[in-house]
């Protein structure tokens, strides 16, 4: 299968390197645009490599869009250009509607998808809408590429996007703030740092694992972490001596 990448940041390079890493596609077939060439050492090995939008996208299966949504106007008009009927475009920009992705490319069949971080080593959570001229066989591909990431899940409705942006696409951000809280917390207790990281972050993963494999609801596991007061102790009551 044929791929362009057009633009390779933390998660234009995550893509490349789970599609390779799966046998999804070979190095000759993924075409990756970059703009730094700063980046031309760590994405040599995954795929061949352009400075600019040419006619070789044109000949992609599958053509993903992965620059910051500011930039989307910039390379709209010449991507436009290069793009065939039968390719489909995968806008992982959040923000940009498949409205917006179809009109300003000029293109119909187009996915928009909102995965998160922890795609970068293959943990990640992927929500994914398409637009309605893909037809099945498109659609299980994109889910099948989206997938080597971590999980894909598909929504029926685009307006959950924006939701699903707060959701998981932000909120590996909350997560990484509370790891960085207790272990605030714990070296002003008097822990050495790497201690107070050590406890804080394995806590962070056995408590993962065992709200995904009890049979409980977080409010449950909550409460059975929870100690219950002890009740007060009944005051005595001594009578008054007499004289």
């Amino acid at each position: 299968m044929k791929i362009a990448i057009i633009g390779c940041g933390n998660m234009g390079t995550a893509y490349a390197r789970s599609f390779r890493k799966y046998g999804l596609t070979r190095r000759d077939e993924l075409l990756l645009v970059i703009r730094s060439e700063g980046r031309r050492d760590l994405l040599d090995p995954l795929g061949t490599m352009s400075a600019h939008i040419g006619p070789e996208i044109g000949a992609c299966d599958l053509v993903i869009v992965a620059v910051k949504p500011q930039d989307f106007a910039a390379i709209s008009g010449s991507l436009a250009a290069v793009l065939k009927p039968e390719q489909v475009v995968l806008s992982i920009m959040a923000g940009i509607t498949l409205q917006r992705l179809s009109e300003s490319l000029k293109h119909r069949t187009v996915v928009r998808a909102m995965p998160n971080a922890p795609a970068q080593i293959g943990m990640g959570i992927t929500a994914y809408a398409a637009g309605t001229e893909l037809n099945m066989r498109q659609t299980l591909q994109v889910e099948q590429l989206l997938n080597s990431t971590g999980r894909a899940m598909h929504l029926a409705d685009e307006a959950l996007l924006d939701p699903v942006t707060a959701l998981s696409g932000s909120g590996p951000a909350y997560f990484f703030e509370i790891v960085r809280t207790m272990i605030d917390s714990g070296m002003r207790l008097g822990l050495e740092p790497h201690v107070a990281s050590a406890l804080v972050k394995q806590t962070m993963l056995g408590s993962y694992h065992l709200m995904e494999h009890a049979d409980r609801t977080p409010e449950e596991l909550i409460k059975a972490v929870m100690s219950k007061a002890e009740p007060p102790r009944p005051r005595s009551r001594c009578s008054p001596r007499k004289m």
